[in-house]
């Protein structure tokens, strides 16, 4: 009698802790993007040509995904980290580059008017320093971290790295440098020969508080 009683504690008491575990699963599910880091791909075949290497430090390379929710890292990227490493691994030692950061998605994805908001513009760029990681040049659009507004969903912020023609000084016209939105990409690339891109990647990302 003893044994069976002992036998219905047992089984009470795990039913209970089913129970409550259970409840801690579905509590926790609630802030699982949160809590645990998952790393989707936000790659794109077109855009996603090559091994270049967008370091932030505390992520590690941003290349071709979604930036996760975790850890605050789209908070960090957007209020509190610098530029990234840009690194090219194949660059030719002795080129020079032209690195370009655009958003294609502002305001929206939906309503792109104002495609391309241009976040970053660096030319003279050693490929030795970039075999490193380093983006030291010309700095003609100082970078500016992304900050897509909420309620717009994903935004892709594209690097696209050209081989800088020799001998020719690259720059913004007056009208370009008065503003980052509406930029002409295809124009400013055309205007100074680079031709298409050496290689070029993405990540994606949405407002830190949606």
């Amino acid at each position: 009698m003893f044994f069976v009683n002992r036998m219905k504690q047992l089984v009470y008491f795990l039913l209970v802790g089913l129970d409550i575990l259970s409840h801690m699963e579905v509590d926790s599910s609630v802030d699982l993007e949160e809590s645990i880091c998952i790393f989707k791909n936000g790659g794109d075949s077109s855009i996603c040509r090559g091994n270049l290497q967008v370091i932030y430090p505390e992520l590690g390379n941003a290349a071709c995904i979604v930036i996760p929710k975790c850890h605050d890292f789209r908070k960090l990227l957007s209020k509190k980290w610098n530029a990234p490493y840009v690194r090219f691994p194949d660059a030719i030692e002795d080129a020079m580059y032209v690195l370009i950061m655009v958003d294609p998605d502002a305001p929206s994805r939906e309503n792109p008017t104002f495609r391309y908001w241009r976040h970053w513009l660096v030319t003279k760029i050693h490929g030795r320093e970039l075999q490193l990681g380093e983006v030291r040049g010309t700095v003609l659009t100082a970078y500016r971290p992304p900050t897509p507004p909420s309620g717009t969903g994903y935004h892709r912020y594209q690097f696209f790295l050209y081989e800088q023609p020799v001998s020719r000084t690259i720059s913004l016209d007056e009208h370009e440098a008065k503003s980052l939105s509406v930029w002409d990409l295809d124009s400013f690339t055309s205007r100074f020969n680079l031709g298409k891109p050496v290689v070029s990647t993405q990540f994606l990302t949405e407002n830190y508080k949606d």
